[in-house]
């Protein structure tokens, strides 16, 4: 089913997308292809909102395919076979996030397809958006399976080679309690990336053994003692490069340990942002309020800043490749 779900202030509409299949239920914008509310057995298991203004206003990418190059890129700077290119500047007027200040998460996607389990969504990216060469083609579909999962397809082209590097940046609450500090995190990562002060990272790629950042055997996301200023908004290393098949990525349980999520993806890399300073001013789904920690990100991507490191993932895509990127939430 197709509705309006709000009109932006240049008069563009903006629909909502609803898809039900098995115990899930899906709501997905035009706007930023975002995923609105997803209901696994009745109960919201995401963070979002009622009306269109409160994503204009308020939303700190709740949802969201974030691009052309999810993450950060320090200084908004890029060479590419010789050539510089500066970006957009558009956090702190210093660094590159999400594909800049008109980004793909402030775009209205075209509907190409939809039925009662899936949705896909097109984006035309112009050459020189936000400063990135290149015009480029980009196709997302949701759909519910019989298996209780959303799987998410991305496929990009383009004719310029340029970045490409896109992420669902959903943020995950799977019992509605005020925080996620009591849920379990499982991340299957031996390595992760430290960051500086402007959460770019470093260049160092390092063990996590021995960290706040070890969640190989699943942990809670509650500070132990010691690590009560640990920040996580960090990129955990799963593979060098993309995978041609999905592989368990992480799983997240409730407080309770009565509803599990699984991830499972083609990225190399998952980026961990547990909210830690998020406030929001306004009613959330369900009219909750969203605090610190109501919930965390799990962005399956290739790395942050990958175009300025190379011993990084690789990232830029050229005329003659195809971009894909396949990501699976598998509840139970």
């Amino acid at each position: 089913m197709i509705k309006e779900f709000g009109v932006l202030p240049d008069g563009t509409p903006v629909q909502e997308i609803t898809l039900a299949k098995g115990p899930l239920a899906a709501s997905i914008l035009t706007l930023g292809a975002i995923i609105r509310d997803l209901k696994v057995d009745g109960e919201t298991v995401v963070l979002g909102f009622e009306d269109l203004q409160s994503y204009l206003d308020h939303s700190p990418y709740f949802g969201v395919i974030a691009g052309r190059c999810a993450n950060r890129i320090a200084g908004g700077r890029m060479t590419i076979d010789g050539v510089e290119y500066q970006l957009d500047q558009n956090e702190g007027g210093k660094n590159h996030l999400h594909g800049g200040s008109a980004g793909f998460s402030r775009r209205v996607w075209q509907v190409e397809q939809h039925d009662k389990a899936s949705v896909l969504l097109k984006l035309v990216s112009e050459d020189g958006e936000m400063g990135y060469p290149g015009r480029v083609e980009v196709l997302v579909r949701y759909t519910l399976t019989g298996a209780g999962a959303l799987r998410l397809k991305i496929t990009a082209t383009t004719d310029k080679t340029t970045p490409v590097n896109l992420t669902q940046h959903a943020y995950f609450n799977l019992d509605g309690s005020s925080t996620i500090l009591d849920h379990t995190l499982e991340i299957a990562a031996e390595t992760y990336l430290p960051v500086d002060e402007a959460l770019i990272p470093t260049g160092e790629i390092r063990n996590v053994a021995w960290t706040p950042y070890d969640f190989r055997d699943g942990r809670k996301l509650r500070r132990k003692a010691g690590e009560e200023k640990v920040l996580y908004d960090h990129n955990f290393c799963l593979a060098d490069a993309p995978r041609e098949n999905v592989e368990f990525a992480a799983a997240l349980e409730d407080s309770s340990g009565d509803r599990r999520m699984e991830i499972w993806t083609t990225e190399p890399g998952l980026q961990l942002y547990d909210a830690q300073h998020m406030t929001v001013p306004v009613p959330g789904l369900d009219r909750r309020t969203y605090g610190p920690h109501a919930g965390l990100c799990l962005e399956a991507q290739r790395w942050p800043d990958s175009v300025n490191h190379d011993g990084f993932t690789p990232v830029l895509l050229r005329p003659s490749e195809t971009y894909t990127h396949v990501t699976e939430f598998r509840f139970s």
